[in-house]
């Protein structure tokens, strides 16, 4: 049975996409079995990863509105252990299509319901809005990842998000849980970014991964080569930090392999 993690944040622009690929290329990286699903209508996770999405068939759109067999569409990735289930343009139109169909807010659960016992992680990328889509991949999680940058506006909009979550959680799903909230784009020689982790922490406390995910110019042009950072230079600071914060979820969930342990390296 996998555990099931979206990464959601109606901001755009903090790190998300980067985070979903390589958290998902980390955790397959240490030998654990992971999807990584599209669940943008923008399709950068499936582009990010090493597809054209205008070439893609068969979809997370297919599944939740044909119901396609996800099977179907699931494409593996060059990674060893990381396969995508990927999204197109067409997933712009899902949430118009889902308004009238009953128990809309349960699509996405029930197709991933069909995948659950292949994987050890399902990561799933959510769009930059709280839209139907989002409130379908919060409803199928078990955790969500929230991504800060370490920047001005880092908590702007954020109780609007943990609000959506807390009514999540009374409505749709009661187990849902919050992963952590996990600090991006973070530059060592900013006073700023130093002010904004101080000040999240403050706010959230235990709530904040120990792991830092700062800016780097190799995790930056990954996607460009359409890779994770840690396929296209595993040495670099970017992969290290996607491989440490694999690392913490590993722990925190009692997951522990013998490859998962290594000595992790902390900024």
């Amino acid at each position: 049975m996998s555990k099931i993690i979206a990464l959601a944040n109606q901001k755009g622009g903090v790190g998300k996409t980067t985070s979903s690929i390589n958290l998902a290329a980390s955790l397959a990286v240490l030998e654990y079995r992971t999807l990584l699903v599209d669940a943008d209508p923008q399709a950068n996770s499936t582009s990010g990863i090493g597809f054209d999405p205008r070439t893609i068939k068969n979809s997370i759109y297919e599944c939740i509105i044909n119901q396609v067999d996800p099977h179907e569409a699931i494409q593996k990735t060059e990674t060893p252990n990381l396969d995508l289930l990927p999204a197109h343009i067409d997933l712009v139109g899902a949430e118009i299509e889902m308004i009238n169909l009953t128990d809309r807010e349960f699509k996405m659960k029930a197709v991933l319901n069909l995948l659950r016992d292949e994987y050890d992680f399902i990561i799933i990328d959510c769009s930059p809005s709280l839209g139907l889509i989002t409130i379908n991949a919060l409803t199928a999680a078990d955790s969500v990842i929230i991504p800060v940058q370490c920047e001005y506006f880092a908590l702007e909009g954020l109780g609007k998000l943990l609000n959506t979550i807390k009514i999540v959680q009374t409505r749709l799903n009661t187990t849902l849980e919050i992963e952590g909230i996990l600090l991006t784009m973070y530059d060592v020689r900013l006073r700023l970014s130093n002010q904004v982790v101080e000040e999240v922490r403050t706010h959230f406390e235990d709530m904040v991964f120990d792991t830092i995910i700062q800016r780097n110019t190799r995790l930056s042009e990954a996607p460009s080569f359409g890779m994770s950072v840690i396929m296209h230079d595993a040495t670099c600071k970017g992969a290290i930090n996607y491989l440490n914060l694999a690392r913490e979820i590993v722990r925190k969930n009692g997951m522990v392999r013998d490859k998962a342990i290594a000595t992790t390296e902390t900024i």
